[in-house]
């Protein structure tokens, strides 16, 4: 029983709202234009959840094994780091979580499609494949693109722009306009808790010589590149809501900027980076709610 919630631990459950956001408002988008599916839905969230469970792992592992995870980290204690969990013990985890992943990914295509829909069956077996493999490749390997400085970038693209036109693709076959403004709002606040967790370990990836975009930045420009990100998301999510507006109780998502700029605030004030570390989960849970807030806004 004691070895399992090791294993809970390592999955870090408080990641998983945040790599659901995109579904859940394209979910709600393709309800908007009449293609929702309650398979696809309920495959899309655990299939997500899938992937970034391999990602926990495998950041647990590459950055375990690479000694970056160590007693200058401010976050939560790894798993790897704490000795819980061994690494290859952790490896074959990983394994595990990748068999899983490919079942539910091709359980998802195979509801989703059929026959005359082959070529896009074939360009979502890719995604899946990509998504896998980016899982992977953040923090393990010798080229582990999360040590170069790369990781916003897939994050953006990962979790906004394929989480949230792939689900809808998946339900309606086809990509409206609708959700381009949703898919890079998400991607930008993605991005953006993935920018506060560098900004927290500054000092200790300098160390470990992880060159996340946070240290190529800089610590007065990473502030400013935070503030841009999750400023935009506010501004592209309130055209949305100008664009598509039906009725004032589109406008619902609106209540979420007030725990946005409040984050924005305490940014600009801080001046020890350890603070920080609380503001990576309020962030999470306010782009989710985020999320469901603009999906739900245009259903009422």
């Amino acid at each position: 029983m004691k070895n399992i919630s090791f294993w809970i631990s390592a999955m870090r459950l408080r990641t998983l709202p945040l790599s659901v956001s995109g579904i859940i408002l394209a979910s709600c988008l393709a309800e908007y234009n009449g293609f929702f599916n309650w398979k696809t839905c309920v495959l899309a969230i655990l299939t997500t959840l899938s992937f970034q469970i391999l990602s926990n792992l495998a950041n647990d592992y590459g950055d375990g094994i690479k000694g970056t995870d160590n007693n200058d980290r401010i976050g939560p204690e790894r798993s790897i780091q704490s000795g819980r969990i061994s690494p290859e013990s952790m490896f074959n985890g990983i394994k595990i979580s990748i068999l899983i992943s490919i079942i539910l990914a091709t359980m998802l295509i195979f509801i989703s499609f059929n026959a005359r829909d082959f070529f896009l069956a074939l360009l979502f077996f890719i995604l899946g494949t990509g998504s896998i493999i980016a899982a992977m490749r953040y923090t393990v390997g010798d080229d582990a693109y999360g040590y170069k400085g790369f990781g916003d970038i897939f994050v953006f693209i990962f979790f906004g722009l394929v989480s949230v036109i792939g689900c809808y693709v998946l339900y309606a076959k086809q990509i409206d306009h609708v959700i381009f403004l949703p898919a890079v709002t998400i991607g930008l606040l993605s991005v953006a808790v993935l920018n506060l967790n560098n900004m927290r370990d500054f000092e200790s990836d300098i160390k470990s010589q992880k060159m996340t975009l946070a240290i190529k930045l800089g610590k007065k420009n990473m502030k400013l590149y935070h503030y841009t990100l999750i400023l935009l998301a506010i501004i592209l999510s309130g055209l949305f809501g100008v664009f598509y507006f039906t009725s004032p109780l589109n406008f619902i998502f609106i209540i979420m900027y007030i725990p946005l700029i409040m984050h924005l605030m305490r940014v600009k004030k801080n001046v020890d980076l350890k603070l920080l570390d609380s503001e990576l989960k309020k962030v999470a849970i306010t782009t989710f709610l985020l999320a469901i807030l603009m999906g739900i806004g245009q259903l009422l």
